[in-house]
């Protein structure tokens, strides 16, 4: 598709929209059908079996991907980290905080000091035992001015690693963080020996790198010296490459695998319809949304911004693209289910008038160019484009859809083209998020929005221990970030995976990412 249609009026712009998401529902309807027949579910006792060959089937593989942690960015990859390295915290299945290689924690001067004790015992692949200094060249590998790490930034604020025991660390920030324990459990900072090659994959993780092929395939087997003797069932795992939703949805369906991510609203009901599989919803834990580069014109301008705010027709783009596996989000950086959240932000419900009200109060004139891919951001994302070209052209928004490819779109198209699609998924906390996407100096600022006031709240925020005053910070960071932040955010996205129904002990664990489905799952029969 050429980068615009100009010809079209918004009702054919919108036909075709529909008509995309409605013939890739279609794609695998064959699939389906062939499914029904099927054996009914097995189900079995909770007690976990040990053995089997585990077929994972994910997205966003890429031939460029790498097993240092440091370069991970998206799901596949954050899926093998997980099965290889272990972090100093984890998550329960709640989204609660437990320990990881870190037996305990706690802090001093108002959490600006943090002392880590170290679980012992633990070997890495090679049979090393885990020691401090192995944590400390881990997580070092992420700090400093060259780092290219994607988490570079959560360790910013870290102004020394000490060794202060045999198994104890003791961490100095430039200020307090009530949350620091939990970004240790980042899936960025899996801890390898000292000194070694991260690329090579040695960690204290239950599976044992084997082979490695770049955006196809990884095989790991089962590590027999794993400290967690309640992980770690399966004897091998087979991770493939499957960016084409539809062809995961197909290989779920025939056996070819057992576990599947993203599976396309559209096609969620059916498949949740066939005794041989079952699909895993969690609720509102991805964001969709549209970046725009505010240190560029016309996005500079916040009335250009609020008026496209205004130009997007959320509902519409809830039934269309998500089916109901989701809701409307109001340009909120922050997601329901975080204890900060608030529905008190200024709502931008579609509004022609207004709309059209803020794009001639900016005295703006060029066309709105939005990028879009299916396959690299979210599921309909060209369709959701030419959604939101049609509702602003009611608004007389000149507004044009570029349709790019879904290879490279990464690396050559966000945080590049002025305006694009973006998806994120929860974190385990509000700063997490904040601290990663939003404020100036995040590595993955994807706006380049900066606000010094927005940043000060969210440093006010992350050193504030008493709940009642952070809970009012926290609405003032998301206020702030409706009304001038620099990112359109309509939709909020379940989460839906699926599995096949002999495949037992999976849990999507809120805020977690990366998930450790791996390690934790087992076969019924």
């Amino acid at each position: 598709m050429h980068p615009a249609h100009p010809g079209d009026t918004p009702m054919s712009a919108e036909k075709r929209a529909r008509r995309r998401f409605l013939q890739r529902a279609g794609s695998t309807a064959a699939a389906l059908s062939a499914t029904s027949l099927l054996a009914p579910r097995a189900f079995a006792a909770d007690t976990p079996k040990r053995g089997g060959h585990l077929i994972l089937g994910l997205d966003s593989a890429s031939s460029s991907d790498r097993i240092d942690p440091a370069f991970y960015f998206e799901e596949f990859m954050y899926n093998i980290g997980r099965q290889l390295f272990n972090t100093l915290t984890d998550l329960n299945d709640d989204g609660s905080l437990r320990p990881g290689l870190a037996q305990s924690w706690d802090s001093r001067d108002n959490a600006q000091t943090w002392i880590i004790r170290l679980r012992s015992g633990v070997q890495f692949h090679n049979g090393k035992t885990l020691e401090p200094a192995d944590v400390v060249y881990s997580l070092n590998h992420h700090r400093g001015k060259d780092s290219q790490s994607a988490a570079k930034a959560y360790l910013d604020p870290v102004k020394d690693i000490a060794i202060t025991g045999p198994l104890e660390l003791t961490f100095k920030l430039d200020s307090p963080n009530v949350d620091f324990p939990y970004l240790l459990g980042d899936v960025h900072f899996g801890i390898t020996p000292n000194g070694a090659d991260f690329d090579k994959g040695i960690g204290t993780g239950a599976f044992i790198l084997e082979k490695f092929q770049p955006g196809v395939r990884v095989l790991t087997k089962r590590n027999p010296n794993y400290w967690d003797t309640n992980r770690g069932f399966v004897d091998s795992v087979e991770t493939v490459a499957y960016n084409d939703s539809a062809a995961r949805v197909a290989a779920l369906l025939s056996g070819s695998v057992h576990l599947i991510n993203r599976v396309e609203p559209r096609l969620a009901k059916r498949i949740d319809s066939v005794p041989s599989v079952h699909l895993y919803r969690a609720r509102d834990t991805n964001n969709i949304l549209f970046p725009m580069l505010a240190d560029q014109a016309p996005f500079n301008n916040n009335d250009v911004r609020t008026a496209l705010k205004y130009a997007i027709d959320r509902e519409q783009l809830r039934t269309s693209l998500l089916g109901g596996y989701g809701s409307v989000a109001n340009d909120n950086p922050l997601f329901p289910s975080n204890r900060f959240y608030t529905t008190d932000v200024p709502k931008h419900g579609y509004d022609p008038d207004k709309a059209k009200f803020y794009w001639n109060k900016s005295g703006a004139t060029q066309p709105i160019v939005l990028s879009a891919a299916d396959g690299a951001t979210f599921g309909g994302a060209v369709s959701a484009a030419e959604l939101y070209q049609s509702s602003a052209s009611k608004a007389q928004i000149p507004f044009k859809v570029n349709r790019v490819p879904a290879d490279g779109y990464w690396t050559q198209v966000w945080m590049k083209a002025p305006f694009c699609a973006s998806s994120w998924a929860n974190r385990p906390t509000a700063d997490a998020y904040l601290s990663m996407i939003c404020v100036s100096g995040a590595p993955w600022n994807e706006s380049h929005w900066k606000d010094p006031a927005f940043d000060k709240l969210v440093a006010a925020a992350r050193s504030e221990s008493n709940d009642a005053r952070r809970k009012q910070i926290y609405h003032d960071i998301q206020v702030l970030y409706a009304q001038q932040g620099a990112s359109v955010i309509p939709l909020y996205q379940d989460s839906l995976r699926a599995t096949r129904s002999s495949l037992k002990g999976f849990a999507d664990i809120p805020g977690e990412v990366g998930s450790r489905a791996a390690e934790k799952v087992w076969f019924a029969s």
